[in-house]
């Protein structure tokens, strides 16, 4: 993987890149669409190349446990066996396992976890997690870190940074000394955490950007904490990572959070909220979001957002996909999903536009005003 910084804008810490990998070229500031596992629920990759996407995610945790990393490798990896020919991101999958925490623990060994499909016991081990990746051929992994819930003490938090450390410096060792499976490169990114702790995240990123990972993700964010906190560390984070790097803000994902974390120099984001807030009936304009299951959109014959370019904005209204929702048609949650993905796709692509005219700063403020102001009324 190669990371190019192409701009910088030049009234904030806003910039655009081309991350380079053996399966195709990515446009920084990007969304990846969450594929869990192995599908963007409701989407087929076709569909997602029209939309734009360059790179989604897959998890560790649920590809390793269904359908299983062996299967997949003799698949011939992830790309092949869901037939998605773009780059793929994998998650390392401690997230979902601390998700789990009645069924989870820790050791500085690694985790073992009980299996949420049939309550089988399992191990990840930072050397495990990279060689199931391995198995993958994704093309960037994560390493396997842990995610500290809010609350937590100073303490705890102090505790995850310790292990996700020594972790990270074991998954960096892995990485060095196995190879790819698939005939291309595969990259690694560490993942910064401490929670909401500033001399945490300082000394997290100290200690990652020492072993020199090729990118570099900020971890243990949207886990609760309030926004300003959110923000906080975001922004701290950020500056403490190489500019020469990219660097990534796990599972953070609304619209708002997208367009204030790129100014802090945030290039990757990735979020279930487009596709399960759309099987959910909530779908994003650029007015904000608005819930198309209310009543309110009955006989409402004009499009989810009559500035949007989008196949089902250009072909199907609100009262048509309420109905949808109300008599439990499937088409319904392809739609809103669909819509939302490419309202996130363009999103980024307008930041990026922006950020190339060195105008983030004005962009993002008529966003804001534009966005925020008719929320409210639009839900």
């Amino acid at each position: 993987m190669e990371f190019e910084l192409t701009h910088q804008d030049l009234r904030s810490s806003a910039r655009a890149g081309i991350i380079r990998t053996a399966h195709g070229t990515i446009e920084t500031p990007i969304f990846m669409p969450v594929g869990t596992q192995g599908t963007v629920k409701s989407l087929s990759p076709d569909e997602l190349v029209t939309l734009g996407a360059q790179i989604i995610l897959g998890n560790t945790y649920h590809l390793y446990l269904r359908p299983g990393s062996e299967l997949i490798e003799k698949a011939g990896g992830l790309h092949a066996f869901s037939n998605w020919r773009k780059p793929i991101l994998t998650d390392s999958g401690g997230y979902q396992v601390f998700s789990l925490a009645d069924l989870n623990k820790v050791t500085a060994e690694g985790l073992t976890f009980q299996s949420h499909i049939d309550g089988s016991y399992h191990l990840f081990t930072p050397e495990k997690v990279i060689q199931i990746q391995r198995s993958l051929g994704s093309d960037v992994m994560m390493v396997l870190d842990k995610c500290n819930p809010y609350p937590c003490s100073y303490d705890e938090a102090a505790q995850g940074n310790k292990i996700t450390q020594q972790w990270a410096e074991r998954s960096l060792q892995q990485y060095q000394a196995s190879d790819p499976k698939f005939g291309y490169e595969q990259s690694i990114f560490g993942i910064v955490q401490g929670s909401i702790y500033e001399p945490l995240r300082r000394e997290s990123a100290r200690g990652l950007v020492d072993l020199d990972f090729p990118g570099y993700a900020i971890g243990g964010l949207s886990v609760g904490e309030p926004k300003p906190a959110l923000y906080e560390m975001t922004e701290l984070s950020a500056s403490l990572l190489p500019p020469e790097k990219p660097r990534y803000l796990m599972g953070v994902g609304k619209p708002e959070d997208i367009v204030t974390a790129v100014g802090y120099g945030v290039d990757m984001f990735d979020c279930v909220i487009p596709t399960r807030n759309g099987r959910n009936g909530t779908v994003f304009t650029k007015n904000g979001p608005l819930v198309i299951k209310n009543a309110l959109y009955r006989d409402d014959f004009r499009p989810i957002d009559d500035a949007c370019q989008c196949y089902v904005c250009q072909n199907f209204t609100r009262a048509y996909i309420r109905h949808l929702f109300q008599a439990g048609e499937i088409l319904a949650l392809r739609l809103a999903s669909y819509h939302n993905l490419y309202f996130y796709l363009e999103l980024v692509g307008l930041i990026r536009k922006a950020i190339i005219e060195n105008q983030y700063s004005v962009w993002q403020k008529g966003f804001f005003e534009r966005y925020a102001s008719n929320s409210t009324s639009q839900s």
